[in-house]
């Protein structure tokens, strides 16, 4: 338990003055257990991490439920009462993770090790991070007695990495009354941190959609001793390198026009001059071209991204097969026509013998991007400003996230997220790598900051 010190005044809610020494050591415990529940998707066994938080929120007198269409992958909603006079904030993280390869981590991925600084274990940026500074926001906006404009509502999700049908789909189909509200703050955003120092902040007021594609090539099998050019394998090949190689058209939107113009301001004269020159159709083509090879993240903003990802065929090695398959990882623009990009596909491939064909089925609604010219997008920045001391931009995730089921229902939508170093992805210590870790510093400023941004946009003005 944390104590108050004296009470400050600000112009947005009854804030008292926090001890922060105290408030980390609890922020940190919670983190550490919370990451040491195995919760990877599949299976998930998402209950086992709800039933933590609900235990947290009960303790405080924060009323919680826990919510499930499968009993073993629970969800948890929690509400804060504000006077009503402005539709409700709704604070997000995830229960699931993705599965580990444990030969792969330093640490056991599940032991939440604190070594030099840094958290090791799966979550811990894949998201026990927005999860731990969601739960601890709603136990200091109690325990602190803060008089809100609108209702505060938390939820932690199940399924968000593989079976949204668990998660946020069921909510919004099942329990929308309950998750109802104006804006939502999740995960998708970040610290940018190089060299040791801050640069700037990432709001992810964006993402593409998940789009699955499949090419089917269809030949006559045959004895493998006597080569066809009809082969099914053949044919695959070819169109699956065509896709690979294809520059698809390039379009911007309000979230990545301002994104490459403002990234541009803290980046090396040269970086700067790249990043302006996709402005210019005689530049933009050779520009692509860099990004593709040295900036991927960069290269998907910039259009719907193919990537081929699975490849299968035969079952003998003398043998030649009828078909052959490629699945394609589909990450599409937010207003994409895909029954006209899957028609430029077909006429790039140009071969009779490859059918392309789409798959609905973990598709994710389209909506577009949340404004960045709200008050909301500029309290965060404020809240940026004020816990780190670096201009906010905003971006278009190349990722999914459960925000585009809230998006698509009209929710403002920002992806928040702590203090991550440039250098660590590239060292494999990344979401979804073979290890994940935070450093222990950034667990801390990122409660600090979902403290600032809820305050300013529910605390009573």
């Amino acid at each position: 338990m944390f104590r108050f010190l004296p009470l400050l005044f600000c112009g947005l809610a009854a804030a008292q003055s926090l001890d922060w020494r105290a408030i980390n050591e609890e922020t940190l415990r919670h983190y550490r257990a919370l990451v040491q529940i195995d919760s990877t998707d599949p299976p998930g066994n998402e209950t086992k991490v709800a039933e933590y938080v609900k235990k947290v929120l009960d303790a405080e007198g924060i009323p919680a439920v826990i919510v499930a269409k499968d009993p073993a992958r629970g969800n948890i909603i929690a509400r804060l009462k504000g006077n009503g006079s402005k539709k409700p904030l709704l604070i997000m993280g995830h229960l699931d993770t993705v599965k580990v390869d444990p030969s792969k981590w330093i640490f056991p991925p599940f032991s939440a090790t604190l070594k030099d600084g840094y958290i090791y274990g799966r979550g811990t940026l894949d998201d026990k991070d927005n999860l731990t500074a969601s739960m601890m926001t709603m136990v200091l906006l109690k325990r602190a007695k803060v008089p809100l404009d609108r209702d505060v509502i938390f939820v932690a999700e199940a399924g968000e990495e593989a079976a949204t049908q668990f998660g946020i789909r069921y909510l919004v189909e099942e329990h929308w009354s309950e998750i109802e509200a104006e804006i939502c703050l999740a995960e998708g955003g970040l610290i940018n941190r190089k060299n040791g120092e801050v640069r700037y902040a990432l709001i992810q007021t964006a993402e593409k959609l998940p789009q699955g594609v499949r090419l089917i090539a269809h030949g006559p099998a045959g004895h493998g001793s006597r080569p066809l050019r009809t082969n099914a394998v053949v044919h695959l090949s070819r169109a699956v390198e065509k896709i690979a190689m294809w520059d698809p058209p390039m379009r911007f939107n309000d979230t990545t026009r301002y994104y490459f113009e403002k990234i541009g301001t803290v980046s090396t004269p040269e970086e700067a001059a790249r990043y302006n020159g996709l402005f210019d159709p005689a530049k933009a083509p050779a520009i692509r071209e860099y990004l593709a090879e040295h900036e991927p993240g960069h290269y998907s903003m910039l259009h719907t991204s193919v990537s081929p990802n699975m490849i299968s065929a035969g079952y003998q090695v003398n043998v030649i097969p009828s078909q052959a398959e490629a699945t394609l990882d589909v990450r599409a623009l937010p207003d994409e026509n895909m029954p006209a990009f899957l028609d430029m596909m077909r006429k790039l491939i140009n071969d009779s013998q490859v059918e392309v064909v789409s798959d609905d089925r973990n598709r994710r609604p389209p909506a577009p991007p949340s404004r960045i010219d709200s008050e909301a997008f500029h309290m965060i920045e404020a809240a940026n400003k004020k816990v780190y001391n670096v201009i906010t931009i905003p971006q278009m995730s190349t990722g999914a996230t459960d925000m585009a089921m809230l998006r698509a229902k009209g929710v403002q939508c920002y992806g928040i997220g702590p203090m991550v170093d440039e250098e660590d992805a590239p060292k494999g210590f990344g979401a979804h790598s073979d290890q994940e870790r935070l450093l222990e510093e950034a667990l801390y400023k990122f409660v600090q900051f979902n403290w600032e941004a809820v305050n300013s946009l529910a605390g009573k003005k």
